[in-house]
C-alpha cells in the first residue's frame, strides 16, 4: 500500500502546555484510521496541524508523498468544526456556496447529496435539519471534490443512537470506495466497528497504534458445549495447541495458541467422534484494550 500521510516527531506547545508531543505515525492508502483518546489528550490539535489549520512548534508531516503542502490540501476532504452553513437556506444552495469557495464545480452536489441521505431534503432549510442531517450535509460537503482522503473530527459527537449509526453506515459507505479515511473520536464503539487501524493519545503523547482487527483477536477465546461436558473437557484437554482451559455456565472456555482457531479445534474435535451443541468465539473487546493501554502508560 502506498502512504497517504506520514508524521514526523510533531509537537505543539501552548506555553507550558504540551498538546501534542514528538508524535509519529503513518497512514496507508485505503485506511480507516482512528486517532483514540481521552478529552484533551491532542486528537483535534493533530488534526488541526495536519490541514494547516494549527502552526506546529516542531516536526514535519507530508501528505500523499507530494512535496507540495497546498496541492495536496486541496485533495482532502475535512471538517473539524461544525460548518456555519446559513440557516435559511437549502441544502443544495448551502452547497452551492460551498463549491464556489472550494472553486469546486457544483456537478458532485446532487450525487454527494444522494450519498450522505440528503437527497430527498435537498430543497429543505437547514435549519429544519436534525444534528445527524447537519452532520450528513457536512460530510457531504467535504465530499464535493470527490476527495481520495477525508478528516473528521469527532463525526458522532452529540448525536443520538440512531444518528451515531447512521454517521457510522456513512463512513463505511465511503471507506468501502476506496477513500482513506482519520477521524478523532473518544468513542471506543465507534472505533472499534468502523476503524482499520488506530492510535492512542494520551496528554499529547502517543501511547499506542495498532490494528483493529488483530487486537479483537488477542486474547480471543472460543466457547464449546456439548451434552457431555465432562467428557468434551477431556478430549478438549488433549489438544495440542491448546493454552487454556477454563468451565464457566455449562460451557468451556477455550484459548488457542497463535497460529490455531476454532475450526482447527473443530475439525479434531469431530475426528473424536464430539459433536457440540454450540461453538462460538468470543473476541477482546477494545474498550478493555484502550482501558489497559492507559493504565500501562500510567506505569
Amino acid at each position: 500500500m502506498n502512504s497517504i500521510l506520514k508524521i514526523n516527531n510533531l509537537t505543539k506547545h501552548y506555553g507550558k502546555i504540551k498538546a501534542v508531543e514528538n508524535l509519529s505515525l503513518e497512514v496507508q492508502e485505503g485506511n480507516v484510521y482512528g486517532i483514540l483518546g481521552p478529552n484533551g489528550s491532542g486528537k483535534t490539535t493533530t488534526l488541526g496541524m495536519i490541514l494547516d489549520v494549527v502552526k506546529p512548534t516542531s516536526g514535519e508531516y507530508s501528505w500523499l508523498n507530494a512535496g507540495s503542502k497546498s496541492q495536496s490540501r486541496k485533495k482532502i476532504g475535512a471538517i473539524l468544526e461544525t460548518p456555519a452553513f446559513y440557516p435559511y437556506l437549502s441544502a443544495v444552495r448551502n452547497l452551492k456556496i460551498v463549491a464556489k469557495i472550494k472553486e469546486n464545480g457544483a456537478e458532485n452536489i446532487e450525487p454527494v447529496l444522494k450519498q450522505v441521505g440528503l437527497f430527498d431534503r435537498k430543497d429543505d432549510a437547514f435549519k429544519t435539519y436534525s444534528l445527524g442531517m447537519k452532520q450528513r450535509l457536512s460530510i457531504a460537503a467535504a465530499l464535493l471534490a470527490d476527495p481520495p482522503v477525508l478528516i473528521l473530527d469527532e463525526p458522532t459527537n452529540g448525536l443520538d443512537p440512531q444518528g451515531i449509526a447512521e454517521i457510522r453506515e456513512l463512513i463505511k459507505n465511503i471507506a468501502s470506495q476506496g477513500k482513506t479515511i482519520l477521524f478523532a473520536s473518544h468513542i471506543l464503539d465507534e472505533v472499534q466497528k468502523v476503524c482499520t487501524h488506530f492510535t492512542v493519545l494520551k496528554s499529547g503523547k502517543k501511547v499506542y497504534d495498532g490494528n483493529v482487527e488483530e487486537v479483537m483477536n488477542q486474547n480471543k477465546k472460543i466457547e464449546v458445549a456439548s451434552e457431555n461436558l465432562e467428557e468434551l473437557k477431556s478430549i478438549v484437554s488433549g489438544f495440542g495447541d491448546l493454552e487454556s482451559l477454563e468451565n464457566e455456565s455449562g460451557k468451556l472456555i477455550i484459548k488457542l495458541m497463535n497460529g490455531s482457531d476454532s475450526i482447527d479445534l473443530h475439525k479434531y474435535l469431530i475426528d473424536k467422534g464430539i459433536v457440540l451443541s454450540h461453538l462460538s468465539e468470543r473476541k477482546s473487546s477494545l474498550e478493555q484494550k484502550f482501558l489497559n493501554i492507559l493504565k500501562e502508560s500510567d506505569d
